[in-house]
């Protein structure tokens, strides 16, 4: 039976004909081949995976405290534009007609 994170990690069953070494620490390899025994993914599924949650990570923005509800803030009641950016706004847009 394979686990959840062994069918994401194959995604939509892509041919895997790539491949990618890599030079490691022993202590990493090491920890490599601990989970993927643990696992049953492969080091190359493993590698896809850990790949992935850091690419989730990147893109998903956690605030709280005062930065939360400066941007609230600012959502709810954005600032006025500055007469700057409406010129070039009004610039750009006549250019491009």
């Amino acid at each position: 039976m394979t686990s959840p994170s062994s069918r994401r990690a194959r995604g939509s069953h892509e041919l895997k004909k790539e491949r990618i070494e890599l030079r490691v620490a022993p202590s990493a390899k090491a920890l490599i081949q601990r989970a993927s025994a643990v696992s049953g993914l492969t080091a190359g599924d493993l590698a896809y995976e850990g790949a992935r949650r850091v690419l989730d990570e990147h893109e998903r923005m956690m605030l709280t405290g005062a930065d939360r509800d400066a941007f609230l803030d600012a959502v709810r009641r954005p600032p006025k534009p500055a007469d700057r950016l409406v010129q070039a706004l009004r610039g750009h847009r006549d250019q491009v007609r």
